[in-house]
């Protein structure tokens, strides 16, 4: 009976033993193949990296795929700035220069008109003042050859009028009477001028003797209107008022 005792502990001790050693290798061959599953995934993931970088290319050759980065968000704003710099440089930039040498230009304009406005007044109303003391002054002895040269002052229907009216009547009668005149403007005044056409208001005193009398003064006023023609001022119109 003790035997079989020491033999049912022997038994037992041996059983003991191997469940130990049993649960001891489960774990230590589970936690092996758990190390050779994940060395397994790593290498069909590195693969699978690989195959992703490489592809087939014409005539067999091998051709490097590079994935472009995945941060959309900096990329987005990238592009942003290289759109709006393109903007700036081909849009608002050439749009600001068009602008201002437009007003550059304007304000050039305005100088221009503004200085040929006032030179045009000036040689107007000098033209007129010639050229009504040329019209209106004159000696019995000169008078063909004064009023002659006054008519290179004047142009168009005024031309045509004045030079009948000199031949008619002013140079015989001043012959025949030994009438002279002379005129002078004390006042003048441009009441509109364009670099071609301008009117000025003429304040006009002539004195006139005839034969030995004693000379007589008149005093009017006359609106000369000019037309420029081959950059000269000439009268085409001589209206008293």
């Amino acid at each position: 009976m003790i035997r079989l005792k020491s033999r049912q502990a022997s038994d037992h001790k041996d059983s003991d033993a191997a469940a130990e050693t049993l649960a001891g290798a489960v774990p230590t061959a589970v936690a092996e193949d758990l190390t050779a599953d994940d060395e397994i995934a790593e290498d069909v993931t590195k693969v699978g990296e690989a195959l992703s970088l490489e592809v087939d290319a014409p005539d067999g050759e091998t051709a490097t795929v590079i994935d472009e980065p995945d941060c959309d968000e900096p990329l987005a704003k990238g592009r942003r700035r290289i759109s709006w710099s393109r903007v700036v440089a081909y849009g608002i930039l050439p749009g600001l220069a068009m602008l201002l040498a437009c007003a550059a230009g304007y304000v050039k304009w305005q100088e221009a008109s503004v200085r040929g406005a006032q030179a045009a007044r000036a040689e107007s109303v000098r033209a007129a003042t010639d050229g009504t003391i040329a019209l209106l002054s004159y000696r019995p002895d000169t008078v063909q050859k004064d009023l002659e040269a006054a008519r290179a002052r004047l142009t168009g229907t005024f031309l045509n009028a004045y030079t009948q009216l000199t031949h008619d009547v002013v140079i015989p009668g001043a012959k025949q009477k030994q009438i002279s005149a002379v005129a002078t403007v004390p006042g003048a005044a441009s009441t509109s001028a364009t670099a071609s056409h301008a009117v000025v208001l003429l304040f006009v005193n002539q004195t006139i003797i005839v034969g030995q009398d004693a000379p007589t003064n008149s005093a009017s006023s006359v609106r000369v209107t000019l037309d420029k023609i081959n950059g000269h001022w000439l009268i085409s119109q001589f209206d008293p008022v």
